[in-house]
């Protein structure tokens, strides 16, 4: 079963615009899937290269506008999985798009670690990019009915909503710690030569636990004996690798914001689960308030992502403990999401009010 995802059309509506179009996330979450599925639309004069393989690899590296014209010759469409593999791939792509205004290139990279960075510079004003994340409740509408996503709705809080997880049921938790295991940590790990696994491992454990929380990066130092700044650091890399998210408390006064804490979400409850070995049914959880405010403010960065709606997404706290989970600020406009009471305060948003009906 194939379900459509919802950036392909504006993928799609992008390309043979001279412009190199870039696709990020996470591994495992479905980028193959979706560049092959845009292949299908052109069967004529399209190709897809790995470049985890090596020859592939040397066909890109540091060649010339000549060598490159005889590797994509009598291409139109040309699709660079993992593109981040190749060295200096921010240079390839230049050359491409500078020389062969025909030939269009769709990129993807698992992380934005080095990809982000090749191309940053050389492709300034040459590329348009999108960021694919795990399954939407917005995507699973196409497949499912309303009933079945209200039936299912706990099961996709639990085990998460990456791709290989939703279409093997079956194996669902075998899957989710395959993901969590070989993958989550793979791009991180060669990411500056980040030799320190365990210590990966208890933060993303100890922001598992603090979901929903603001959190202090100097306890986090503690708790997982690193210095302030490790930890810092390391956030962002997690950040890079599409895993968690950040959000800042919602102010007025941006002196007074960037000193307050922030809180930490991720991008999939099933991986946060995972991480603390945790994938019993809600009626056996004592973390039932973190995750469905997990889940659903994930889902509405999702969605965000996935409609092109560019929003700043806060929390907001007073000094005597009221509290608003999530706060929306897209262009003057104001969406509050009371997640713990089920207030809501929609513009607009019509899948997303549907998500928020069939709340347990």
């Amino acid at each position: 079963m194939i379900i459509k995802r919802t950036i392909q059309y504006a993928i799609e509506k992008n390309l043979f615009k001279n412009k190199i179009v870039i696709i990020y996330g996470a591994r495992q979450v479905g980028k193959t899937t979706l560049v092959k599925e845009i292949l299908k639309k052109y069967p004529k004069n399209s190709e897809y290269y790995n470049c985890d393989e090596i020859d592939i690899r040397q066909a890109l590296t540091d060649k010339t506008s000549t060598e490159l014209r005889a590797f994509f010759a009598g291409k139109k469409l040309v699709i660079l999985d993992e593109a981040q593999r190749v060295k200096n791939i921010g240079l390839t792509l230049k050359i491409i798009v500078d020389n062969f205004p025909d030939i269009q290139i769709i990129a993807t990279g698992s992380s934005s670690f080095d990809l982000s960075n090749e191309i940053s510079e050389p492709l300034t004003g040459r590329k348009f990019e999108f960021y694919l994340y795990p399954f939407s409740t917005q995507e699973l509408e196409s497949v499912y009915s309303s009933l079945e996503l209200k039936r299912l709705l706990e099961r996709r809080i639990i085990y998460g909503m990456y791709p290989d997880v939703i279409l093997k049921e079956g194996d669902a938790a075998i899957n989710l710690k395959t993901l969590v295991l070989s993958y989550t940590y793979k791009d991180i790990l060669q990411y500056q030569n980040i030799k320190s696994p365990e210590i990966l491992e208890k933060l993303l454990q100890a922001l598992a636990l603090q979901v929903g929380n603001e959190v202090s990066y100097n306890e986090l130092a503690e708790l997982v004996g690193v210095d302030k700044n490790t930890v810092s650091n390391y956030i962002q890399i997690l950040e890079k690798a599409f895993i968690i998210f950040r959000l800042s408390p919602f102010s007025r006064n941006l002196r007074n914001e960037l000193k307050k804490l922030r809180k930490v979400y991720f991008y999939d409850t099933g991986i946060r689960n995972a991480l603390i070995n945790n994938l019993n049914p809600i009626s056996l959880r004592q973390d039932v308030g973190a995750l469905w405010e997990n889940f659903m403010i994930s889902e509405k960065i999702k969605q965000n992502n996935n409609l092109g709606i560019s929003a700043n997404t806060y929390f907001w706290r007073t000094t005597n403990g009221k509290e608003i989970d999530y706060i929306e600020d897209s262009g003057g406009y104001y969406l509050d999401l009371n997640l713990s009471g089920k207030k809501v305060i929609l513009q607009n948003q019509k899948s997303f009010y549907q998500l928020i009906k069939i709340a347990p």
